[in-house]
């Protein structure tokens, strides 16, 4: 105890000096008070450990009020102090009062020296392990914090993203598993994680399991932990996922890819509302909000007997589906113009700009790998980019995959343009291969590309 703070409170001074003597080589710091009226205005009471409070302060008044009293304001300023009390003048009912009250321990006067010194280092024990368990809970809340920052934005302006967000805000509030559908890459985990945000689970932690990592042999450890030699490498207990995220949200992404025998592990875990470690017969309750993502057709896959039915039913009380990007219309540019701003600060790049070209051909892909894909082929063109304008042989897109957009002129010089951003299309920008299939030189594509950049730069493209 050299490092504890101890303050003794009486009003006899003898009392005083004797614990003085007595814990002075004990403690690193003792304080004393004679009039109780000072504790208001004590400096520092709340990084006091110890504090040694008589009950009685006026003469001839020995019901022990005035401790108690006491023991209350000390407490609203430093509530984890730990407080003995004292008095000559005990009972087993002020005794209760004072423990109710907030109190720590009840010694009488005289007390026995061994004893009191037992007792002040138990209450000094304590009281670094509240000091102790308040970090450890603020550290957690950072932790999770961090661990809940969302760095993704949710961009668009589209009725179709409009009308998920409109449902995910509705659902958020309740506590109902939600099952999130939709392509590759349409931002399904970005909608898990705005339902975790303005739930009432936001100050907890959201844990997200990528389900088609992880192996058959795997899954029950990862999801449901394990005890120490349940198996050859657990060298130790290991909490799982669920465990992991008690009281806050679980997002099970691809959950299409589980096996049968695995479904019905984590049918059990949803239904009971508890697991079963690996090695262990414990069973030990959870309470977490589910989520579930998938690009399978699960009703399909019920049919065909690839997915349990009471599953489904389990994880899908309501069901988001995300549209692909071909569906989202202006988002398409929108969102080019984001990751645009993003990787062109990240590169330390000059200001980029697309020109009409390159976002007609950005338009009329299909785009099967949608927000994803989209962000990847402007990251590509922002590194490789040489000038301040991106056209469209910037952007290396699969040919096989643009949208016919029902493009149709009798004006030669339109139709030549189109010929030729087709072509280049259709090879990846690879100007010897689009000359050879539209007849010319290679020197007289560069030539009519430059031509039409250049026009195009010209007319503030």
């Amino acid at each position: 105890m050299t490092d504890a703070t101890i303050l003794i409170i009486d009003d006899n001074k003898n009392i005083l000096n004797a614990l003085d003597i007595l814990l002075q080589f004990e403690c690193g710091n003792v304080n004393t008070i004679s009039n109780p009226n000072q504790i208001s205005s004590y400096p520092k009471l709340e990084e006091v450990d110890v504090v040694l409070l008589d009950m009685n302060f006026s003469a001839g008044i020995n019901s022990g009020n005035e401790g108690l009293f006491w023991l209350n304001e000390i407490k609203k300023k430093a509530p984890d102090a730990s407080v003995i009390m004292m008095t000559a003048y005990g009972s087993v009912d002020l005794a209760v009062k004072a423990l109710k009250k907030g109190a720590i321990d009840f010694i009488m006067k005289p007390w026995n020296n061994e004893k009191l010194l037992v007792t002040i280092r138990s209450a000094y024990t304590l009281r670094r392990s509240k000091v102790e368990i308040k970090k450890l809970k603020q550290k957690e809340g950072h932790l999770k914090q961090l661990i809940n920052q969302n760095k993704n934005t949710i961009i668009g302006n589209s009725k179709a993203l409009h009308e998920v967000l409109r449902l995910t805000r509705k659902v958020a509030v309740t506590d109902v598993n939600v099952l999130i559908t939709g392509e590759n890459g349409t931002g399904k985990e970005l909608i898990a994680r705005e339902l975790h945000q303005i739930s009432e689970r936001k100050n907890e932690v959201f844990i997200n399991v990528d389900i088609g990592a992880l192996s058959e042999t795997l899954f029950e450890s990862e999801l449901f932990g394990h005890v120490k030699g349940a198996f050859t490498d657990a060298k130790e207990d290991r909490i799982g996922k669920f465990e992991a995220a008690n009281k806050g949200t679980l997002f099970l992404d691809e959950i299409g890819n589980l096996s049968l025998q695995m479904q019905a592990k984590l049918l059990s875990a949803i239904q009971n509302r508890e697991i079963i470690k690996v090695g262990s017969n414990k069973h030990v309750p959870i309470d977490i909000r589910l989520l579930c993502a998938t690009n399978c057709d699960l009703v399909q896959m019920v049919n065909d007997g690839l997915f349990r039915e009471d599953l489904l039913y389990r994880i899908n009380t309501i069901q988001i589906d995300v549209p692909s990007l071909r569906e989202r219309g202006d988002d398409l540019l929108i969102l080019a113009d984001f990751f645009l701003s993003k990787f062109t600060s990240k590169y330390g790049k000059s200001a980029l700009k697309i020109n009409s070209l390159a976002q007609e051909k950005l338009k009329t892909h299909h785009w099967p790998g949608n927000i994803r894909e989209l962000k990847h082929t402007m990251e590509r063109a922002v590194i490789l980019s040489e000038g301040t304008i991106l056209k469209p042989n910037d952007f290396l897109l699969n040919a096989s995959t643009a949208i016919d957009t029902g493009f149709h002129t009798n004006n030669l010089k339109e139709m030549e343009e189109k010929m030729i951003a087709d072509s280049l299309h259709k090879h990846n920008g690879n100007y010897t291969a689009a000359a050879n299939e539209l007849g010319v030189s290679r020197q007289t594509l560069y030539n009519k590309t430059k031509k039409m950049n250049n026009l195009g730069a010209k007319n503030g493209y």
